[in-house]
């Protein structure tokens, strides 16, 4: 048993000295195997648990789950802590640090015109305290670990504030039937999938330009298609309401009439 008085309510200094005790001889066996790897994936499981909790406006939920997300950092911290790399204070004064000088318009001198001003002048310090001389090299930083999607609609955008980009959505929206026309040829020659210009290379620009009109549109294409995936689940649990026998006793043609009946049904 460890050295520690339990209180009512505990505070930053209480959470941190936690997090060690949990860690050090006498602590807990479990949290004292865990390395960056192995509880990697907890992390963005707790993001996502968080981001739910947002989404459903649930408060309770949102405040305990964000308390989670916060462990997940402070484990990682004292981790680095024991390695002797840096604390939890090195983390809480760079994201300060960072804050400070990233904001020189409520901090420094600075005048910005509104917040679209604010975001230029973000980004222009961004890449100068990365050291990012060129539009590729601010691509390239943008995290390979994203949702592709999400990836994708960062790589457009920032494309586009170098001037490289289409007139409008309408406009990369050629480009769009363009790619499936591409990927309707590598199915039909019935390719390797992986080979040149088969269908995952083709389906893949074909997702990557569908990122890039909800970008130009203004549309988060991750939150897009989280919409189409509740609605297909809408629609699929008519569509099983509505058929007689097992789905797949029905024809290619039966099932299309099944999905546009289902569709109407959804209208009433």
């Amino acid at each position: 048993m460890v050295d520690f008085q339990c209180k009512r309510r505990y505070n930053w200094e209480d959470f941190l000295e936690i997090m060690r005790l949990l860690r050090a001889p006498g602590g807990c066996p479990w949290d004292a195997e865990q390395t960056h790897a192995s509880i990697r994936r907890n992390f963005l499981e707790e993001t996502y648990e968080a981001l739910d909790a947002l989404d459903r406006d649930d408060s309770a939920a949102l405040c305990e789950e964000l308390g989670d997300v916060l462990m997940q950092v402070a484990f990682h911290a004292q981790i680095e802590r024991e390695r002797g790399r840096f604390t939890m204070e090195d983390v809480v004064d760079g994201v300060a640090q960072k804050l400070v000088y990233r904001h020189p318009h409520v901090f420094g001198g600075e005048k910005v015109a509104d917040s679209a001003e604010v975001l230029v002048n973000w980004e222009v310090l961004k890449r100068k305290e990365k050291s990012q001389a060129t539009t590729a090299d601010a691509i390239e930083a943008v995290p390979h670990t994203l949702p592709a999607l999400w990836r994708a609609e960062k790589i457009g955008s920032k494309t586009a504030k170098a001037g490289f980009d289409w007139d409008s959505a309408l406009s990369a929206l050629g480009k769009l039937e363009e790619e499936v026309r591409e990927l309707r040829e590598a199915l039909e020659s019935g390719g390797a999938e992986d080979a040149p210009h088969g269908v995952r290379e083709e389906l893949g620009d074909l997702l990557f330009i569908t990122a890039k009109v909800a970008q130009m549109s203004g549309v988060d294409p991750e939150d897009a298609l989280h919409r189409a995936c509740d609605k297909f689940d809408n629609r699929f649990r008519r569509v099983e309401t509505l058929a007689d026998k097992p789905l797949a006793a029905y024809s290619e043609k039966e099932l299309v009439a099944l999905w546009r009946a289902a569709k109407e049904a959804e209208k009433s």
